[in-house]
């Protein structure tokens, strides 16, 4: 992770002052942290967390021998620390968010920064955000799902939200290069396990919920509070909030925060459109934002949803300085993220995307959006990921089956589970036939799709979109939904 070039340098008992606790060696130099044993720099602070497997202490050794100068670690952990300065306190994690954000002079608070949460959106509104901030000559940065972004330079992803002091490092060094606006993705995990903690954002942003992350959340109500969290005064000056649906407008009532309200549908909102005119190339639009304010343009996106997440840049952008008339000027060239209904075109006689929905309402969503596209067949491959909430895999098949005419149930990235029986529980209320069918092998199923698209269809491969690998029993094979699709329809004879 990136790291500022004039890192600064705290005494070890300055940092145990700071957590409320006691600590030898106390006046021992530390001029970086890390919960990564693999990324220690001479000087660092190692972050050893309980993991769900195993103790991040077990990596004490590693991290000395890379130059780890003590551990910030729990009281189990430090009985894994031998020979090491260790600075012990109860919930790391917690521990680890203000403290990263107070070593690196909390950066959060020196750029324009702005969280953006929700189950479906976050990378499309995001990158759309920083897109125009750009196009408005506005330097800025990006932290998200697909790349992370500091100015012109782009910074590969690991996660949707980096661990805190990986997180607070990456801000101060944008702070460094002068960048003025931040676009973040936060996740539900990163609320839950406290790696924004520290962080501070101009506003706070919601895009939706839908059922997803079950396994670590449990039900909706708790996945819910997780989002709803992030909407106080620890962590925002403003919210804005899309209330077309049932948790955004439980959480209009719910946040104590200044709201700012947008809506596809209601006139009365803060913003919403005046009109939205599907065209061959997406949709013409005119949007009225706070004051009356008209702006209107051009945007090359299909889908309906896209509208929203459209509808939700152009309210942040607008609220965060930028003029009416250059966030008109942006619509137009707006590109959105990569593998978000990412178009394949290589010269074929019918339509190619691939996406990453990865939860029921988001197929759903992108079915539609290939609906309303073709007057011929949605043809449509999609799997789920192993290792992850299995209760919305039978849900995702009925929306694979709802929004196709032909549907090719495969596999995605089964990690430690058994890909046959991921593949029966989507299956488990689906009737298969010739045009409903199971091909275990992903590269297979894309061939097969593409090869019974005619003039006109829609061909679209769902689940994995920017993704560059296919997980199998702790192995990440080479794998890319777009190449392979572009392949396949190269190879069609």
């Amino acid at each position: 992770m990136e790291r500022p070039l004039f890192p600064v340098t705290k005494s070890l008992a300055s940092i145990a002052s700071l957590l409320g606790v006691q600590t030898k060696s106390g006046d021992l130099l530390i001029s970086g942290m890390t919960h990564n044993s693999t990324e220690i720099q001479e000087g660092d602070l190692f972050l050893a967390f309980a993991g769900e497997k195993f103790h991040g202490a077990r990596f004490a050794k590693d991290a000395k021998k890379l130059g780890a100068k003590a551990v910030l670690t729990d009281a189990e952990g430090s009985m894994l620390c031998e020979g090491m300065p260790v600075v012990v306190v109860e919930n790391p994690r917690s521990a680890a968010g203000d403290l990263s954000a107070w070593f690196y002079g909390e950066p959060t608070r020196d750029i324009f920064s702005v969280g953006i949460t929700g189950t479906n959106g976050k990378t499309t509104t995001s990158t759309l955000l920083h897109q125009i901030w750009t196009h408005a000559g506005h330097e800025s940065g990006l932290i998200g799902t697909v790349e992370t972004r500091i100015g012109r330079d782009v910074v590969a992803s690991k996660r949707t939200t980096p661990e805190s002091a990986d997180l607070q490092a990456l801000v101060a060094t944008m702070r460094e290069r002068h960048v003025r606006n931040l676009a973040m993705e936060v996740s539900s995990h990163a609320m839950s396990l406290s790696r924004i903690k520290g962080s501070h954002f101009n506003i706070a942003a919601f895009t939706n919920l839908t059922q997803d992350h079950l396994d670590f959340h449990h039900t909706m109500e708790e996945y819910f509070q997780a989002k709803a969290s992030f909407f106080t005064f620890e962590y925002a000056d403003l919210a804005i909030i899309n209330g077309d649906t049932e948790f955004g407008i439980r959480l209009l009532g719910q946040t104590q925060l200044p709201t700012v309200r947008i809506s596809r549908y209601d006139a009365k909102a803060d913003w919403s459109y005046v009109n939205a005119v599907a065209t061959s190339a997406g949709f013409d639009v005119a949007i009225r934002g706070v004051g009356g304010i008209l702006i209107e343009g051009s945007i090359p996106f299909h889908g309906n949803f896209n509208l929203d997440n459209v509808l939700l840049a152009v309210a942040i952008a607008f609220e965060s300085g930028v003029d009416s008339l250059d966030i008109a000027g942006a619509l137009a060239v707006l590109t959105g993220a990569q593998g978000r209904l990412e178009p394949i075109n290589i010269g074929q006689n019918f339509r190619a995307f691939v996406d990453y929905a990865h939860s029921p309402d988001a197929v759903s969503r992108v079915l539609s959006a290939c609906r309303e596209m073709t007057d011929g067949k949605v043809i449509a491959v999609l799997g789920c990921g192993g290792d992850r909430d299995s209760s919305k895999r039978p849900l995702m098949g009925e929306a694979l089956v709802a929004g196709s005419d032909i549907a090719i149930f495969t596999s995605d990235n089964p990690r430690s589970e058994d890909p046959e029986k991921i593949l029966r529980q989507m299956v488990d209320s689906v009737e298969l036939s010739t045009t409903r069918r199971v091909v275990l092998d992903r590269k297979t199923a894309i061939e097969q799709a593409v090869k019974v698209a005619n003039d006109g269809d829609v061909v679209i491969i769902l689940g994995k979109g920017h993704e560059l690998g296919q997980e199998i029993l702790g192995i990440i094979h080479p794998f890319d939904d777009r190449l392979l699709l572009a392949q396949a329809i190269e190879g069609r004879s």
